[in-house]
């Protein structure tokens, strides 16, 4: 198990929208284009978490520890 790979899931979870949705959309998929190593059980474990608190958690912080969130494009939503 990474460590590492856990925590910047997490942070990337919680501050970058767009991956938020590609993660839940193919966790998988997100982990390999993000460059992430997880195992199997860790994969599984962060696609369980709950959306809706992820996102409340984004919406907590400041704006400029946040990504922009953009379209399937690349541009600002």
């Amino acid at each position: 198990m990474s460590q590492v790979g856990v925590e910047r899931s997490l942070g990337k979870l919680v501050t970058d929208e767009s991956f938020r949705v590609r993660f839940f959309r193919d966790p998988a998929g997100a982990r390999v284009s993000a460059g992430i190593a997880l195992s199997r059980c860790e994969l599984d474990a962060l696609a369980r978490l709950p959306v809706a608190a992820l996102a409340a958690c984004s919406a907590c912080l400041d704006a400029r520890i946040r990504r922009l969130p953009l379209d399937e494009d690349g541009q600002p939503t």
